[in-house]
């Protein structure tokens, strides 16, 4: 189902003409749940007799009166959707965001600490700030660039064990430690599997240890992620079934459904299903058929200044630089999940046999999905 939304924006002068189209598309911790109230706002999710599948019954969901949608949602009809975990992830300074009385969380992930150019870790987010959330809480640590990635993971460098350290402090008022390294250089793909061998023995085997991984639909030759081999190093994989499609690919869903199903199909048959976690995602992409925003040659300027008939440019008074300004008409497609589109890839999930699901990442959501989500 598409709907087309057209509006004028300025910017660069140009009038953007927008065309959006949705697409509906326990191990040694297994310890008992935390207090997290399962059925909060909740409505039909009282559980029923040999009840396998959630009953398809219809039911009203009031939309969040302080966001007033700009086109006409659909319900996803029937009964909200119960997982035996629910993660999601917080980012720093945006704890307000996340409210423990209506999003029905077993683990938060708070998000993140980061290396930086030198090797060491960014500031520890104080835990305090995560107010009246009676759940799991995991610290992340991230590691973006190539580079970077190798330095820290390499133990020739003196990076990994300072690193070490911090991780091993740290965990001491979180529950868990989650590594999210996405560019792990293939010759490090062993220092990576050591170094999370290394953080268990630092924080111990009551303290969790996940790792967020990317999504994979089949077996990859020399993979640097192996979830076989990573799996009995850790207590949980979150597979981050997201970016099928991405910002300089062709436009198309964040995570669509007949991907996510591969991804989930792969995903069930490799990994034990207690530390499975299907993550989901909260955002979404737009794309645009041409992009006037670029750094421009003479050729280039005097090009486009032909073909858009524009024969008398001004000069900046101060010191005679010229500039130019024109209007155009720019084609963007952009796909994103509402309520609709994130229950059913929930219902998906579920009906696989998964047990678990993730969120990336809370403030990003549409607010009326919360009430279809629930624990079991």
């Amino acid at each position: 189902m598409k709907k087309r939304l057209v509006f004028a924006a300025f910017s660069f002068s140009a009038i953007f003409l927008i065309m959006v189209s949705s697409v509906f598309a326990g191990g040694k911790k297994e310890k008992a749940q935390p207090e997290v109230n399962a059925n909060v706002n909740i409505p039909g999710s009282e559980p029923q007799s040999g009840e396998k599948k959630p009953e398809v019954v219809p039911i009203t969901v009031i939309q969040n009166p302080k966001i007033k949608s700009s086109y006409v949602k659909e319900s996803p009809g029937g009964s909200p959707v119960k997982f035996h975990e629910v993660w999601g992830y917080v980012m720093q300074d945006e704890e307000q965001k996340f409210d423990p009385a209506t999003m029905p969380l077993t683990d938060l992930c708070y998000f993140s600490v980061d290396i930086n150019s030198y090797g060491e870790a960014s500031a520890i987010p104080d835990i305090k700030k995560i107010k009246n959330f009676k759940g799991r809480k995991h610290l992340v640590f991230t590691s973006w660039g190539r580079a970077l990635t190798h330095m820290v993971l390499n133990p020739d460098f003196g990076c990994r064990n300072r690193l070490l350290n911090v991780i091993e402090t740290a965990a001491k008022d979180y529950d868990g430690i989650q590594i999210d390294f996405e560019n792990v250089p293939y010759r490090d793909r062993k220092h990576y599997q050591t170094f999370l061998k290394d953080i268990r023995k630092r924080i111990g085997q009551e303290k969790w240890l996940t790792v967020a991984l990317a999504a994979r639909t089949k077996d990859i030759v020399d993979d640097i992620y192996p979830y076989k081999e990573i799996e009995p190093l850790v207590d949980r994989i979150l597979v981050m079934a997201y970016d099928e499609h991405w910002s300089t690919s062709k436009p198309g869903p964040v995570a669509s459904i007949e991907w996510c199903s591969r991804v989930a199909d792969y995903c069930v048959k490799t990994l034990p299903n207690k530390k499975l976690i299907m993550g989901l995602p909260f955002y979404g992409r737009s794309w645009q058929d041409t992009s006037y925003s670029k750094a421009w040659i003479f050729k280039s300027v005097n090009r486009i200044l032909g073909e858009k008939n524009i024969t008398n440019i001004d000069r900046d008074s101060a010191n005679g630089i010229p500039h130019f300004e024109f209007d155009a008409t720019v084609h963007v497609t952009g796909y994103f999940d509402d309520t609709y589109s994130l229950v059913k890839r929930a219902r998906m999930y579920q009906e696989k046999g998964v047990t678990r699901i993730g969120f990336w990442r809370i403030g990003q959501e549409d607010p009326d999905f919360w009430p279809w989500l629930g624990l079991n």
